[in-house]
């Protein structure tokens, strides 16, 4: 029997031991917390998200979409308590995360395979292992990492949304509703018109924000940017983002408005809302203030604010193999945040992709998926050559072209379709 070591109790780790100890491996999952606690994380759960509550879009033509069905496909532990902590969120599929944390904790705790180790890992694991500490891996690993791996850590920053309390809401100046009605009245929305707008903006883009520290500097993952940094790039920057009116029309006016503020819900019983896109680096005094200008959030009670901190990731392109293997370390892979795969869902497949890879090392098995499946080419994005390396979502551009003429949304339903018939027929060759 295989005995492996998973360091790091995030969506990532939890995916590879589960998929481990599936097949039979004893798994050693260590995980610091709560004995030691990171900037961002609330409790001692395994899997516990700290940014959005939104797992992204459930649309099967979107790369969104597809990367679930791919890890459907592959009995993935992640997506099966996520479709059972799901709450409305319109075309895209939200948690509630206190129920989806527990319900990952407790089938991690229930598989007789898996040891969870609640201490902090300050060593360099012996092989076979996977390295899965997530973008707030603690500095003394992070340092014994570097000076392992002979590379300095890359970083960007992440900031995670506030989170309102549902009753402090005024619901005589929101209403609920999805873009274009997709997915049903799942979102509650604060209209603002242009003088509201304009008085936001001036505000936001003049408040105060936490300064980093001096040897951190400035640096944002592009798809994450804090809303009062996409302000600052022009006043109608937010009204073509996470501002954007369009598709939503305001009953009590008859019309659209002129930028409008998404809230999802946070939990199943709808007594939280998160702040759809306001990630931010907002002192929390600054928050509260500011935040409180948009229509509806007046007497706003926040139960969390934004917060911002340090994400790392190695540079993986020289130091990985296909599957997360590390190059000079065999039968040691990294995956996750730390890998550079951005997002909830490409964290967890990373880890599925590694547990599978290192299983087919164990076993004398073959374990390669197919390019053509986005799990396949998150794996060899982030082991290419790359002289300007950055984190990565998924997407259909890491595909192998169709070489048809199609259009935008024909070209999106062959990939879905190529990327499900390649990834079944792999599954059925694989012996299990």
């Amino acid at each position: 029997m295989h005995r492996v070591t998973v360091v790091g109790g995030g969506l990532a780790g939890c995916e590879a031991a589960w998929q481990l100890a599936l097949r039979g491996c004893k798994v050693s999952l260590i995980e610091m917390r709560p004995q030691k606690m990171t900037p961002a994380h609330a409790g001692g759960d395994l899997a516990e998200l700290v940014c959005s509550n939104s797992l992204g879009a459930l649309n099967p033509d979107s790369a969104g979409g597809l990367l679930k069905a791919e890890l459907r496909q592959l009995n993935s532990l992640i997506m099966t308590c996520a479709d059972a902590a799901q709450v409305p969120a319109g075309g895209a599929l939200a948690v509630d995360r206190e129920k989806f944390a527990g319900l990952i904790t407790a089938k991690i705790l229930g598989n007789a395979n898996i040891q969870v180790r609640r201490e902090l890992c300050a060593e360099f694991p012996q092989p076979p292992a996977i390295i899965a500490t997530g973008p707030l891996t603690d500095p003394g690993l992070a340092q014994v990492l570097r000076e392992k791996l002979g590379q300095d850590m890359f970083f960007f920053y992440d900031a995670a949304s506030p989170i309102i309390e549902a009753e402090s809401i005024d619901h005589t100046k929101v209403f609920w509703g999805s873009r274009y009605g997709k997915g049903g009245a799942d979102y509650l929305n604060c209209p603002l018109d242009y003088e509201e707008y304009s008085r936001f903006y001036s505000e936001l883009t003049a408040a105060r924000t936490v300064m980093p520290k001096e040897f951190e500097g400035e640096i944002y993952f592009e798809h994450c940017l804090p809303v009062e940094v996409l302000a600052k790039r022009g006043p109608k920057t937010l009204v073509f983002g996470p501002l954007k009116p369009v598709g939503l029309i305001d009953p009590r006016r008859g019309k659209q408005p002129y930028a409008v503020v998404q809230l999802r819900r946070e939990d199943v019983n709808s007594s939280m809302f998160n702040m759809v896109g306001f990630q931010t680096n907002l002192v929390w005094g600054e928050q509260k203030r500011v935040f409180r200008l948009i229509p509806g959030l007046e007497g706003a009670e926040f139960i969390r604010f934004g917060v911002m901190h340090r994400n790392s990731f190695i540079n993986s392109p020289r130091l990985l193999e296909n599957n997360y293997q590390l190059k000079e370390f065999p039968g040691v892979c990294v995956a996750g945040q730390l890998a550079g795969v951005e997002g909830y869902l490409e964290s967890t497949g990373s880890g599925l992709v590694a547990a599978l890879g290192l299983w087919g090392r164990l076993t004398g098995r073959d374990v390669q998926l197919p390019p053509e499946t986005l799990l396949g080419a998150m794996a060899a994005y982030v082991s290419r050559p790359n002289s300007d390396f950055q984190p990565m979502n998924a997407n259909f551009g890491l595909l192998p072209p169709i070489g048809e003429n199609l259009n935008k949304m024909q070209r999106r339903q062959k990939y879905s379709e190529r990327s499900l018939k390649k990834l079944l027929l792999w599954a059925k060759n694989l012996i299990l």
